[in-house]
C-alpha cells in the first residue's frame, strides 16, 4: 500500500510539512477510494434528518480549508468535518507546533486555528458542491473565532451567516486549548448568550437549510463543570455535542521530551478519557442530546466503546497519521462483527448500552 511506502519518509519530516504533502497527494488523486456499496446496512444512521452511510467520520483539523472533501469521503468515511475556519485568514502559532510520539500513537499540537479564512473556505466548499459525481456523505463545518476577537459572537455569527447554507451541520469550536480565552466560552455566563446569538443567526440566515448546531467540548472538564455544561446545552436548544477535543493532560507514560511540549494532546492516550466523558455526559442528559464521540479512536473496538458509552457517531484524525487510510475500511468492516457478537441488529441499538 502507498501509505506503508511513504510513511517512513513522511515521519522523518516535520509533522506539519508531512501533512501538507499528504493534502497535496489527496488533491492529485494519489489515495485509494472505498466504494460506499461496501457499507453494511446495519451501520446506516439517520440523525438530524441527515443520513450517514456509516457512523465513522473525519474530525476537524485534518482539512482546515475544505480542500479534500471528495477524496476523504471516497476513502470510506460516512461523514467529514472541515475547518476550523475563522472569518479572517490567520497564521496561527509559531512553528514548530505539531509533535508526534509514534511509540504511543500520540500527537501534540498548538496550531492556533491557522487557516486561509472565510473567502477561500467558501470558494472551496462551493467547488466541492459542484463536483460530479459527488461522493455520498455528510459534510460538517467547524467554525471558530479569530485570535484577539473580544466579541466572539461576532465571528461565530458571521460564519453561520456565510456558511450555514453549505453545511449538513455546524460545529461551534469553543474547546481548542490553543486560542487564548476560547475555553472560557464553556462557562455558563459566556456559553448561553453565545449560543443564543448563534441560534438566532441560524434562524435568520439558514431557514432553508436549518443546519444542526453542535458544540465541541474539552475533555478536561471536571464532574461539576460537565454537569453544568450539560444542563446549559439542554437549555440552549443546540442539536448535539462533540466529545471531545484535545486534552491538556499529560499521562506519566509519555516520554518527557514529548510531554513537555505545550498544546493539546490527541491520539491513543486520550481514548479512555474521552470515552468516560461521553459516558458521563450521556447519563447526565439521559441521551437527549446526540453525541459525536472523538478522541483516540484507532480501532473498531475504540469506536464501538464510544458508541456503547453514548455516541451515535464517532470521529478520528490522529490515528490516520500512524495507520493510514486502511484504518477507515477496517473499522467500517469490523463494526458489524462487533454488533453480531453483542446480538444487536443495528448500530443504533448499541448506543448508550454501557452508560
Amino acid at each position: 500500500m502507498l501509505f506503508n511506502l511513504t510513511k517512513p519518509v513522511l515521519h522523518r519530516m516535520d509533522p506539519e510539512t508531512a501533512h501538507g504533502l499528504t493534502l497535496k497527494g489527496l488533491q492529485t488523486g494519489l489515495m485509494p477510494s472505498c466504494a460506499h456499496g461496501q457499507n453494511d446496512a446495519r451501520l446506516k444512521t439517520t440523525l438530524w434528518g441527515r443520513t450517514f452511510q456509516n457512523p465513522l467520520g473525519l474530525a476537524a483539523g485534518f482539512d482546515k480549508n475544505a480542500q479534500v472533501i471528495t477524496p476523504m469521503l471516497s476513502m470510506g468515511f460516512g461523514f467529514v468535518e472541515v475547518g476550523t475556519v475563522t472569518p479572517k485568514p490567520q497564521d496561527g502559532n509559531p512553528r514548530p507546533r505539531v509533535f508526534r510520539d509514534g511509540s504511543h500513537q500520540a500527537v501534540i499540537n498548538r496550531m492556533g486555528f491557522p487557516n486561509d479564512g472565510l473567502d477561500v473556505f467558501r470558494r472551496n466548499i462551493e467547488n466541492f458542491l459542484k463536483t460530479t459525481p459527488r461522493p455520498q456523505g455528510v459534510v460538517g463545518i467547524n467554525i471558530g473565532m479569530n485570535k484577539g476577537q473580544e466579541e466572539p459572537a461576532v465571528d461565530y455569527c458571521m460564519l453561520v451567516h456565510a456558511l450555514g447554507n453549505y453545511a449538513d451541520y455546524l460545529t461551534i469550536n469553543i474547546s481548542s486549548p490553543n486560542t487564548p480565552g476560547l475555553r472560557n466560552l464553556q462557562s455558563r455566563e459566556n456559553l448561553l448568550p453565545l449560543l443564543e446569538s448563534i441560534l438566532n443567526e441560524r434562524a435568520k440566515s439558514c431557514a432553508s437549510n436549518n443546519p444542526p448546531v453542535l458544540v465541541k467540548l474539552a475533555p478536561d472538564l471536571d464532574d461539576t463543570q460537565l454537569e453544568e455544561v450539560a444542563d446549559n446545552l439542554l437549555q440552549s436548544g443546540v442539536d448535539g455535542v462533540i466529545l471531545t477535543n484535545t486534552t491538556l493532560a499529560r499521562p506519566d507514560f509519555l516520554p518527557e521530551s514529548f510531554a513537555k511540549e505545550t498544546g493539546g494532546l490527541s491520539g491513543k492516550p486520550l481514548t479512555q478519557k474521552s470515552t468516560q466523558i461521553i459516558r458521563k455526559f450521556y447519563a447526565l442528559t439521559e441521551g437527549k442530546l446526540p453525541i459525536i464521540g472523538a478522541g483516540g479512536v484507532s480501532s473498531a473496538q475504540d469506536a464501538y466503546e464510544k458508541i456503547k458509552a453514548g455516541a451515535s457517531l464517532v470521529q478520528l484524525y490522529s490515528a490516520l497519521v500512524f495507520q493510514g487510510p486502511a484504518l477507515v475500511t477496517n473499522i467500517v468492516k469490523e463494526l458489524p462483527i462487533l454488533l453480531e457478537k453483542d446480538d444487536y441488529s443495528h448500530i443504533s441499538k448499541a448506543v448508550g448500552q454501557s452508560a
